[in-house]
């Protein structure tokens, strides 16, 4: 993490960030109460940031990581190598999936390690509280948060009504908190709507795709959904209506997420919608699109959607979406990230004799993301909305960071969000802020046994070659080492 990096030459144009509001949000008081956090020292001072700029300065890791303090960037420098080791990855990912965890004493072990390493660097905390100190410590060191209460998959009502509450205190949270420093609030409709019913609803819309005629009489209006390209190949045959309950179980679900939209909008702070597996994105999409159409008004993007760029449909969907937002006159919101299912994805699609979904190579997918970016840049350049750009990719972030000083984003910057995940491309993240642009981390929290989905995926993602997270250890490295220097000599 870093202090400010000003360069001279706009050094003069200095001044205080109270362009960054999203929304309509009140005036951000210049010194907000901080509380004190283990990783970082107390405030001081005002965060003062500059106008935005296209450079990214990497160079002087004293300043980069001038908020972390030893024994936390040791921690990070550890953990990060850990998770590029494959077989280290394999055996954690086997243990966590274990019967040892049913075994008491052991189970407890295990978790407490996981609490104290993993869990630590990838997570926020275990309640809202404790969350809550993380986004100011963030706050303080120029960064805001994408608070997420860390639950994914449901599978019937009551657990759909567990999660909603959690998503609700989520919120109430954010709203606590100075004004700015929550970004987003993140909602997972897989939490919120059993997995079952949006596999039926994902597969009606394909359907409904395949044959217009093909009626749904619950579906309302709602964004295009799919592309020419997209893979249909999830229904192969005709299926069945809803039944009554499915159907009772489907308004819960729209209450629910009727209900976070409604409390967002008074917050005055966006939802966003995550993304999950193409078996049941459709659904997901209906929820969001049809939510939008409702929520967004005038130049405000309450509900946002994510696009993942590793998809080959990903853009022109995109653009179809983009399209018909604009011919509707509604404001809409992307966060724009490469995506999280490469493995189950491709194998999904060739046990049903397809070819994957996924772009065939990593190049491909960094074209796709860098110019679903370039169209959201210039759309919200010129007109409504919003974008999000998640991304861990140095040089996606330098050429967005380029585009958006080019197009003069940065008067408008409340519009634009760069973000990485807690615990990654730290580099990144504080290279982008010290140039003059909004950026989030994002925060999932929850008890350990709840957010273990989210830490075995991240331990998937970042294996081996994951080059944001070489970019950071080999930073960490260097000041790790200069620390080591100063304090021998």
């Amino acid at each position: 993490m870093a202090t400010r990096v000003i360069p001279p030459r706009i050094l003069r144009n200095l001044r205080y960030n109270t362009a960054t509001k999203p929304l309509k949000a009140p005036p951000t008081p210049l010194s907000p109460t901080l509380s004190p956090s283990p990783c970082l020292p107390p405030p001081t001072s005002a965060v003062l940031r500059p106008a935005a700029t296209a450079d990214l300065n990497f160079h002087d890791v004293e300043k980069l990581f001038s908020h972390v303090r030893n024994p936390a960037l040791l921690r990070s420098a550890a953990v990060l190598h850990a998770t590029a080791i494959e077989p280290f990855v394999d055996f954690g990912t086997w243990l966590l999936q274990s019967n040892l965890l049913l075994v008491p004493g052991l189970r407890e072990l295990i978790l407490a390690t996981v609490r104290s390493t993993f869990f630590d660097h990838f997570c926020a905390g275990e309640d809202a509280p404790t969350a809550a100190s993380k986004i100011r410590a963030l706050n303080h060191a120029g960064l805001r948060g994408m608070l997420v209460y860390g639950v994914e998959d449901a599978l019937d009502n009551d657990a759909c009504d567990r999660n909603f509450r959690g998503f609700l205190r989520t919120i109430d949270v954010s709203r606590s908190l100075p004004p700015s420093s929550v970004s987003f609030v993140i909602v997972k409709i897989t939490a919120i709507c059993p997995m079952s019913l949006l596999e039926r609803m994902s597969d009606l819309l394909r359907w409904q795709h395949k044959d217009p005629s093909f009626s749904l009489p619950w579906k309302q209006d709602c964004f295009p959904i799919f592309s020419e390209s997209s893979p249909l190949y999830h229904t192969r045959h005709r299926p069945e209506s809803l039944t009554p309950e499915e159907e009772r179980n489907l308004e819960l679900a729209i209450q629910r997420f009727r209900e976070l939209c409604e409390r967002c909008t008074q917050a005055n702070i966006p939802l966003l919608v995550d993304a999950e597996h193409t078996s049941v994105q459709p659904a997901i999409d209906y929820f969001t699109y049809s939510s939008a159409i409702l929520n967004n008004k005038d130049d405000n993007a309450i509900v946002y959607g994510t696009i993942q760029t590793y998809l080959k449909d990903a853009k022109e969907r995109m653009l179809l979406t983009a399209k018909a937002a604009e011919k509707m006159g509604i404001p809409m919101g992307f966060k724009l990230v490469r995506g999280a299912y490469m493995s189950s994805e491709t194998k999904l699609a060739e046990s049903l004799g397809y070819q994957s979904p996924i772009h065939d190579t990593i190049d491909d997918t960094h074209k796709c993301f860098n110019e679903c970016s370039s169209f959201m840049l210039e759309k919200i350049a010129n007109g409504p909305g919003g974008v999000v750009l998640a991304t861990h990719n140095v040089e996606s972030g330098k050429l967005a960071a380029a585009k958006a000083h080019e197009l003069g984003i940065g008067k408008v910057n409340h519009k634009l969000e760069f973000a990485q995940l807690h615990g990654m491309s730290e580099a990144l993240s504080f290279g982008l802020s010290n140039a003059g642009f909004q950026v989030s981390k994002y925060l999932p929290f929850g008890p350990v046994e709840t957010v273990m989905p989210y830490l075995l995926r991240r331990a998937e993602e970042n294996r081996g070659m994951l080059a944001a997270s070489g970019f950071d250890r080999q930073l960490m490295r260097k000041e790790l080492g200069r620390r080591l220097k100063a304090a021998v000599f």
